[in-house]
């Protein structure tokens, strides 16, 4: 895949997306309460929140689809619908938008009717990876095969911002793992994707950055390590031959360490700083064996949010 617009010397010293203290009301309710975010060109983001947590709201602002109450939305330095209105911006959405009785080529061939310039229809439908089902009706297409036609009609305009709503909604493992290599193939070369899913694992195995929120806040910003980190901290185990009360102490001393444990020469240190944990184990002590782990995105996504779902 190219990214000509993102070369072709638009706004590219620009965020792709910046948030400044964006609420968003409806009556009385505040659907979205104060969120700064900033997203740079090439980055792959997973936007992640329970049901309710103003995700939609958010991606609706930044797609020009509704103003924010307060705060301020640009894509690229500009206002939203003047972005899109230069084919900066693109979204490939769950439902809609597709004609059961069209093959897959005739869709792509009518969507890039509308725009005045777009990729070659056929360069879309392979990177889509769905050239083997290029002469098939839609209709009989699956709900995995139709979100990767959406995809490709998304591509036709060579969006600098690509926005994905529960992308991989049907595919199989691989078409998930085409997908994404796709995508990753296009961030390398500039293009922003911005994405919302329920597979945690996803968003931790593809995005460079996760974005948390809950309640219209942003709670937490970060790879995936570290917002595990930030849920829970981490888990440090080594085996300490000669473990006395004396490391025990010097273990307890240092900031973060929540809870520790003792099992003859092994000990599990519960800890939010791993590093400090880590270094005091290797310079102080005879540790062995040392092996630090965090809890999965899952467990951080319930901790951060308090979502049961």
């Amino acid at each position: 895949m190219t990214s000509g617009t993102i070369t072709s010397g638009i706004a590219t010293r620009e965020p792709a997306v910046r948030l400044q203290g964006v609420t968003k009301s409806f009556g009385n309710v505040q659907a979205v309460k104060g969120i700064d975010l900033e997203l740079q060109q090439g980055e792959v983001v997973a936007f992640l929140g329970p049901n309710g947590a103003g995700k939609t709201t958010t991606i609706d602002m930044i797609l020009g689809l509704s103003q924010p109450t307060s705060g301020t939305a640009t894509v690229l330095g500009m206002k939203p619908r003047e972005a899109i209105a230069r084919g900066l911006v693109s979204a490939v959405m769950q439902t809609g938008g597709l004609i059961k009785d069209l093959s897959v080529r005739e869709t792509v061939a009518y969507t890039a009717s509308l725009f005045a310039d777009t990729m070659p229809v056929d360069e879309a439908i392979e990177n889509a990876g769905i050239t083997h089902i290029a002469d098939r009706k839609v209709g009989k297409c699956s709900g995995g095969e139709q979100q990767r036609l959406r995809f490709a009609m998304a591509l036709l305009p060579d969006p600098a911002l690509l926005l994905l709503d529960e992308p991989t909604t049907g595919m199989d493992v691989e078409g998930r793992r085409t997908f994404w290599n796709a995508i990753r193939r296009d961030a390398d070369q500039g293009r922003t994707v911005l994405f919302a899913t329920h597979y945690l694992e996803e968003a931790d195995q593809y995005a460079d950055r996760i974005v948390l929120i809950s309640q219209g806040r942003k709670v937490a910003d970060g790879t995936g390590a570290e917002i595990r980190s930030l849920a829970a901290g981490r888990t440090v185990r080594a085996t300490i031959p000669g473990l006395d009360a004396t490391i025990e102490s010097g273990l307890r001393a240092i900031g973060g360490v929540d809870q520790l444990d003792v099992r003859g020469d092994q000990i599990v240190v519960h800890t939010k700083d791993s590093d400090a944990v880590a270094r005091y184990l290797l310079d102080r002590t005879a540790a062995r064996d040392l092996e630090i782990t965090s809890k999965n995105l899952e467990d951080a996504f319930l901790a951060l949010t308090g979502d049961s779902e």
